[in-house]
């Protein structure tokens, strides 16, 4: 094993997890989730098959990355972040539901407890803000904040406000 996995993770043989990735305490990793090389998985995270981290990821504390979630390289996930990827959830669906993917572009960081509707994609290196409902896209080098998250400045690559 090339990565590090806390004794109280559960990482299933066939999900795919890169080099020096760190998986800790009650994460659980699917069969069929893909997680790239350097990434840090804390406590209490969900990867489900068909969810797809980058290299260099954080994901913090009681994340869930469902089916049809995408985060590219170097992307910051605070701590219970949701994400959502159907519209129309009800408890007694059936095969005709529809995926809707979320793709969180390279760079970008999601504030803690922000919450990421369906069909959106989140541009690079893009800044939500903590709380934050996200019902649309988010433009590249975006800060975005509010219920729902609206564009309220720029910022660079290191995540500072941009004059």
């Amino acid at each position: 094993m090339s990565f590090f996995k806390h004794d109280k993770a559960l990482v299933h043989p066939n999900a795919k997890v890169g080099e020096a990735t760190r998986v800790w305490a009650f994460a659980n990793i699917l069969e069929g989730a893909i997680i790239g090389r350097g990434c840090n998985v804390c406590d209490g995270c969900f990867v489900e098959k068909g969810a797809i981290v980058g290299n260099n990821c954080t994901i913090k504390n009681n994340v869930a990355l469902f089916d049809g979630v995408t985060l590219e390289d170097d992307v910051f996930v605070g701590a219970n972040t949701t994400f959502i990827n159907d519209r129309i959830p009800r408890a007694n669906q059936q095969d005709d539901w529809t995926l809707e993917k979320v793709t969180v572009k390279k760079g970008a960081t999601l504030g803690a407890n922000s919450t990421i509707l369906c069909g959106v994609t989140i541009g690079e290196y893009a800044f939500v803000g903590a709380g934050s409902v996200v019902t649309k896209d988010v433009p590249a080098y975006a800060l975005v904040y509010g219920n729902p998250a609206k564009v309220q400045g720029k910022v660079d690559k290191s995540g500072q406000k941009a004059e």
